[in-house]
């Protein structure tokens, strides 16, 4: 399939806006309900953020085709040159727990399989991370035992054989969006995921990983692909270019 018009810098500026401006609109709604009922908060979060996101997606890309984790899938963007792919609230436990600030909004455009621009927007700690004029540099070299980003809650049992194999140290934290975005800063070497994921919880981040110079692909090495029609994409690894050839030798050799 083509790719449409050419992805430009105002694509990497719109995925910037339309993550900011979700990244506002969950603030206020923490800051409006408190934290007394979480499942309000959370479902309250998840709405907001969504309507924001569509409001502006249709400000700025009328017509262009969604796949949102809040929204129902239309399979029409199968055939759509440009998909954006959002997650309006990654990390729903993080945002309703008072003090918690690892939670993100996601915001990609797929071009023919691929995310070529994204931003990750880190609302409680007021910084938004994208592709094209503003994306990251690459972090600077680590030369101590590898930093391992793991869930704070579930995290997979490949992940624990992996840690002990790279003697890697483990850094729980909360969203996959903060997880990944922890590779791009330099908080974090590696960021390993095999307990299933949507296309909405990596695109983004992998966008802007892979614009800041770091590597990211399926733990067999293969590309991440993004819009197909079963939208599970279950593995990812993001990590410093010069730990991936080791990383994916040991992933190879443990049990998926």
């Amino acid at each position: 399939m083509g790719s449409g018009r050419e992805v430009d810098e105002d694509d990497h500026a719109a995925a910037r806006q339309i993550a900011a401006a979700a990244a506002d609109t969950l603030l206020a709604v923490r800051a409006e309900m408190g934290f007394a009922d979480a499942k309000a908060l959370k479902d309250a979060g998840d709405a907001r953020a969504e309507a924001r996101i569509q409001a502006t997606l249709a400000e700025l890309r009328p017509g262009e085709a969604v796949l949102s984790e809040e929204s129902a899938d239309d399979l029409a963007r199968l055939q759509a040159p440009r998909v954006w792919v959002v997650d309006p609230l990654d990390g729903t436990r993080e945002f309703s727990e008072e003090g918690r600030d690892d939670f993100a909004v996601h915001v990609a455009l797929v071009v023919d399989e691929a995310p070529v621009c994204g931003a990750v927007a880190l609302p409680a700690r007021g910084v938004t991370y994208s592709t094209g004029a503003h994306k990251p540099s690459a972090p600077d070299g680590h030369s101590g035992r590898p930093r391992l980003a793991v869930s704070r809650t579930r995290p997979p049992a490949i992940v624990d054989e992996l840690a002990t194999r790279l003697e890697a140290e483990v850094v729980p934290m909360g969203s996959a969006g903060v997880k990944a975005i922890s590779v791009v800063t330099g908080e974090v070497d590696l960021y390993v995921h095999a307990g299933g994921q949507y296309e909405w919880d990596s695109a983004a981040p992998v966008a802007v990983a892979l614009a800041s110079g770091l590597h990211a692909s399926r733990i067999d090495g293969s590309p991440l692909r993004y819009n197909q029609a079963n939208p599970w994409l279950p593995d990812l690894v993001v990590c410093r270019v010069e730990l991936a050839e080791d990383v994916l030798a040991l992933l190879s050799e443990l049990p998926v």
